[in-house]
């Protein structure tokens, strides 16, 4: 099992998902949330449904769709190590995997990333906007590892009010030298272990 608790009904499987407003999200929250009226989402990214694409996720069986290019590279990544190291994605557990969804309406603030293809939910199913439902211990190691990797570039829903295990969204603005820096590292037979200090031998 992915979560603390058994999954009741059906999985909504895998592919990109809508959601509805709620009453929960403050109305300062739902103005920012609604940044598509100026054409970019909440993380400064354009709404453009020509810039998204379908990608499959390494390893898996699954295919999310995202905004192409470097955002894409560091969402996969993310998504790949999910797969392998906390739960597949492929199997409709949990929810799967949901990204770019044009119908979507915002709840909260980062949920209007998904509209430029810049977020990605992982077992949203399982993990839902504002849920009780938390990663085990040693899943949000691998969450904390992953978010190493991408060096500041990608924002997990965890951190985030009201948290969201399964989200994740790309932090980095359009054209920073960091997301191109990370996304170099991160392409798939590309990828190497990040720097870390020497030791110096007393």
């Amino acid at each position: 099992m992915i979560s603390r608790r058994v999954l009741l009904g059906g999985a909504v499987g895998t592919g990109v998902f809508a959601l509805t407003p709620t009453g929960a999200a403050h109305a300062t929250d739902v103005a920012e949330a609604r940044n598509e009226i100026h054409g970019v989402s909440a993380n400064g990214w354009r709404i453009d449904p020509a810039a998204i694409g379908v990608h499959r996720i390494e390893g898996s069986t699954a295919s999310v769709a995202l905004r192409h290019g470097l955002t894409a590279v560091v969402l996969l990544h993310v998504a790949r190590r999910w797969h392998y190291e906390i739960g597949p994605v492929d199997t409709g557990e949990g929810g799967g995997v949901a990204g770019y969804a044009a119908d979507r309406a915002a709840r909260i603030a980062f949920e209007s990333n998904y509209l430029s293809g810049t977020a990605i939910a992982l077992h949203p199913a399982a993990f839902p906007l504002g849920g009780s439902e938390s990663l085990w211990p040693h899943q949000e190691a691998v969450v904390r590892d992953i978010l190493a990797d991408c060096e500041g570039t990608v924002a997990w829903g965890g951190d985030l009010s009201p948290a969201t295990a399964s989200h994740f969204h790309v932090t980095a603005r359009p054209g920073g030298r960091a997301l191109t820096r990370v996304a170099a590292r991160l392409r798939p037979g590309v990828h190497v272990a990040r720097r870390t200090p020497a030791v110096v031998a007393g």
